[in-house]
């Protein structure tokens, strides 16, 4: 890997529904708003349910009416170097979350936190998992994502010294409802 600022790796599940859509979505932050800052992003799953797998078709075509594609994206499992390859896993519930701290090698400096902890005035803690309902879970996914990766990205900027290039954010305060 080049040589990066920050690195940040999301988490779900099985990797075809939140973490990748989280994915995109903070690719597509960072471009908009701090394409400065040297980013590597990522995403996997606590589970090896949906190994190589593209997201779910929901996933895919709620993504593209924001147009942000993440059709390419192929599932793939949380590994132990993880850990190391990365400054921030950040899991879209607490039980994600749990399982990543019990994989965690001792050694490890990686940031394990939740991705709704950075989203400012946001109801919900939790990305609920979209898989067993109907478009709406996943039109709610991509908003959270979205707002946690809004909050995420201040978060990395501020650390980095770094300013956005947007304003437009400061309109983008309406807490996301379940």
């Amino acid at each position: 890997m080049q040589s990066v600022d920050c690195s940040i790796l999301f988490c779900c599940m099985g990797n075809i529904c939140r973490s990748p859509t989280a994915e995109g979505v903070f690719r597509k932050l960072h471009q908009e708003l701090a394409p400065q800052l040297r980013l590597h992003i990522d995403s996997a799953g606590t589970h090896d349910y949906h190994l190589g797998q593209p997201p779910d078709e929901r996933a895919i075509s709620t993504a593209r009416m924001s147009n942000i594609d993440i059709s390419t994206h192929r599932g793939r499992m949380v590994m132990s170097d993880d850990f190391s390859r990365f400054d921030y896993i950040l899991a879209m519930d607490n039980d994600n979350l749990s399982r990543l701290q019990r994989l965690r090698p001792k050694e490890s400096s990686a940031e394990l936190r939740l991705l709704l902890e950075f989203a400012e005035d946001c109801v919900l803690k939790e990305v609920p998992d979209p898989y067993y309902g109907g478009p709406r879970g996943f039109e709610q996914v991509l908003g959270l994502t979205r707002q946690g990766g809004i909050g995420f990205l201040k978060y990395i900027c501020q650390k980095q010294g770094v300013t956005l290039q947007s304003s437009d954010l400061q309109r983008e305060k309406k807490p996301a409802r379940s």
